[in-house]
């Protein structure tokens, strides 16, 4: 990932050159792995064969691309402050007055439904401590907590804890302390390093001065500032590793070891990370792939090209096709995944830091309702909904038009990048009741315009959003099963 996009590596991994030194730990002389390593090179351990070295490679990715993705996410969010994306220092919450526009490049598919109050975490030093304040409960809003390994590890807002005010702790992996007096909940990350990604619900434009209103009731205070106390020691400075698409692209188990590095190994990933281990990926290692032979290299990047194939592979058929629509549950947390590695990948990839199903459902689509590639250079569409049939949720919902290659926003001259559900009064419907969107890249024309999704002169990505799904029908859940279905794009006659 450069400073500007992640998109050149994200969509074109089978493309990247990765490098790693294989069978040789370059770790410093008191790190436990180089000394390990060592001692394997002492007892004559073998080196993994060509074969071995491609499964390992293919595993590794699969197991890999949403650990280095959200590396590379936290680096121009809240360790590069000379990125275009920077947000803020660890432990300072960032307020977005606005929401997403095509400006907005670091993560895929970004959500432009809510304004966000973004949050790098560092709980080395000490826990940290979220108060929210009271807030209506006609405004939905959510707070989504992720850690390194891209789990949802907990939820705060209208669903989950309803809109009462509050204070909630987040700790680390390490923390061992109780909650005191005045917490209402206590979360806990699995990796020292974590993501909060705070929603609130934006009704119109002229709306605005009221989100800022209660995102300036969001407050997030050190454990020790919460109770009055002095503050502990801070935690050691990390020089990270600077993230960018040069540099994955050329070694992207590098990254992969340097992301590894604040994810604590767990009785889940244990195995994979001693298979990685084994071609010398792991923390605390740094590698050249010009070191490797010929063959190496080869095994290397096929092991690769087959694992982002078969995340491919998992996004296209891992899911109910409904009328063209992708339509699955595959974000949560960690006893969600059970070591699926090949889901979690798939949910980075096609949507990084999604909610979990009961938060929000995310029906995709690159296809009209007969699985033809959308193309609005070449086809106008319309997606119509019928009398009484709009998606049925407890908060509201959205589709949001993306670049097909991208994934993420599009200019247009509307600066429109999706058509929601606060939008209905200003909508027209047919006769019978029911909704047209019109999707293409030219107007409709001022009489339809009202329900233009602007599209590009390209491929489709096409997703939408239901917050806070309902669960008694009709209902999208469970996710592939529910009752309700969303309807198929078709081409404009």
């Amino acid at each position: 990932m450069n400073r500007k996009s992640n998109r050149s590596w994200t969509k074109a991994a089978a493309l990247v050159v990765v490098g790693t030194t294989l069978f040789t730990g370059c770790a410093g002389k008191n790190d436990p792995i180089s000394q390990a390593d060592k001692a394997d090179v002492a007892k004559g351990v073998a080196a993994p064969s060509l074969e071995q070295t491609k499964a390992i490679a293919e595993e590794g990715f699969i197991y890999g691309l949403p650990l280095v993705m959200n590396y590379a996410v936290m680096n121009e969010f809240a360790v590069d402050p000379k990125s275009s994306q920077f947000k803020a220092p660890f432990n300072q919450l960032h307020n977005e007055h606005r929401v997403a526009t095509p400006a907005d490049t670091a993560v895929i598919t970004p959500n432009s439904d809510t304004p966000y109050s973004i949050l790098w975490a560092d709980l080395r030093a000490e826990p940290l401590v979220i108060t929210v304040p009271a807030v209506p409960k006609q405004r939905y809003y959510s707070i989504q907590l992720i850690d390194g390994n891209t789990y949802n590890y907990g939820y705060i807002g209208s669903r989950a804890t309803a809109s009462a005010p509050g204070s909630y702790l987040v700790v680390g992996p390490d923390w061992k302390g109780t909650a005191p007096p005045g917490i209402d909940k206590v979360f806990t990350s699995s990796t020292p390093f974590a993501l909060t990604l705070i929603r609130t619900q934006l009704f119109n434009p002229a709306d605005m001065p009221n989100v800022e209103k209660v995102q300036a009731g969001y407050k997030i205070r050190g454990l020790s500032a919460f109770l009055h106390q002095p503050a502990p020691p801070a935690a050691p400075k990390i020089d990270f590793l600077p993230a960018t698409t040069a540099g994955i692209k050329a070694n992207f188990f590098e990254y992969l070891s340097a992301a590894m590095q604040y994810v604590p190994a767990s009785a889940d990933d244990k195995a994979i990370r001693a298979r990685l281990a084994s071609i010398g990926v792991g923390p605390g290692r740094n590698f050249e792939f010009k070191d490797l032979s010929l063959e190496h290299k080869a095994a290397v990047l096929l092991g690769m090209k087959a694992g982002d194939e078969k995340v491919d592979r998992f996004l296209s058929s891992g899911m109910k096709n409904i009328n063209g629509w992708n339509v699955g549950a595959f974000f949560g947390d960690q006893a969600f995944y059970q070591s699926n590695w090949l889901m979690r990948s798939g949910a980075a990839k096609g949507g990084l830091y999604g909610n979990d199903a009961a938060e929000a459902m995310y029906p995709f689509t690159r296809t009209d309702g007969s699985g033809q590639t959308l193309d609005t250079s070449k086809h106008n569409y319309t997606l119509t909904f019928p009398a009484g049939k709009l998606p049925p949720v407890n908060a509201f919902w959205s589709v949001t038009m993306y670049d097909g290659k991208s994934q993420l926003l599009i200019s247009n001259p509307l600066n429109r990048y999706l058509i929601n559900s606060p939008m209905l009064s200003a909508m027209k419907k047919n006769a019978d009741g029911s909704l047209t969107l019109h999707i293409q890249k030219d107007s409709p024309g001022k009489a339809k315009e009202s329900n233009w999704l602007p599209a590009p002169d390209n491929t489709v990505y096409l997703v939408m959003r239901l917050y806070w799904p309902k669960t008694t029908p009709p209902s999208i859940l469970p996710a592939g099963e529910g009752s309700w279905q969303p309807p198929a794009l078709v081409v404009s006659k």
